[in-house]
Formats: structure tokens, sequence, C-alpha cells
């Protein structure tokens, strides 16, 4: 069974791509819970927590970190973060690919992430990637 991630990795699926290091991929989800959502993945397939080392885990909470950081420091304005990954599906995982969610927070926007789920777009996913990946850019100077 063919791997989505996998072939996002590959570069034979699309993707809005904000961080890419040797080892970590970080893209906006297709369907975010808010603008700048960003999965962090190994490029490195694993299926869950189960199977992934702890180094790939760490490497992808530290480019989570960077993410979060840098929607604090952007136009997107956020004012905080849930950080998540969904293990197996009874934890609402869809694509068998490890994955870290980074979800930029705004004071008062009155997410609930259960019910957030029903349906997600949107509207400027290039605009997004852009502010995204000029935040962490510029997290790159400043450090």
């Amino acid at each position: 069974m063919a791997c989505v991630f996998c072939e996002i990795v590959a570069g034979t699926a699309p993707a809005i791509r904000v961080y890419e290091d040797d080892d970590v991929l970080g893209i906006l989800d297709i369907r975010p819970f808010t603008r700048g959502h960003t999965l962090v993945l190994p490029k490195r397939h694993s299926v869950d927590l189960t199977d992934t080392p702890a180094e790939t885990l760490a490497s992808m909470l530290a480019v989570g970190q960077q993410i979060a950081q840098a929607t604090r420091a952007s136009e997107l304005g956020a004012t905080g973060n849930n950080i998540a990954i969904n293990d197996g599906k009874s934890a609402m995982q869809t694509v068998f690919h490890i994955h870290l969610h980074v979800i930029p927070r705004r004071d008062g926007d009155k997410l609930s992430v259960a019910k957030g789920m029903l349906l997600r777009r949107d509207p400027d996913r290039e605009a997004t990637g852009r502010i995204v990946r000029d935040a962490l850019a510029a997290l790159d100077t400043t450090s």
C-alpha cells in the first residue's frame, strides 16, 4: 500500500514545504485546523510511536518547536500552539507514517480540536507556506 507522506518526501506527491533537512520534512496540513497548521514528519518511513527511534522523535519535536516559534513571530499571529502526535487508529491517526501536528492558536479562536475535524480549508495555502518559511528563515538569522 502506498504512503502519501513517502510520496511527498520523494517529490511524487504535492505539498507545501515549509521546512526540510536531511531527516525531517515540515509541510502544511492539507486540511488545517488553523492557518499555518504544519505536519512534521521523518523522511524515513515509520508507522507510529512504537517503531520510531527516539532520536527521530527528538528531531521531529525540535523542528516542531521551531515552527511553533515561527508562527508566533510571524504575521500568522499565534499566541500559542497545540503540538500533537495521533498515535494509532484509535487516536485518530489517518496517515500511518508518524507525524507531529503543530497547530497555531490565537487568543479567542474558539477552536475545539475534536470538533474542528469536520471541514477545514486554508483560503491561501501558498501564502501560508511562504509566511511559515519566511518566519523560519528569520529565526535562523536571529539565533
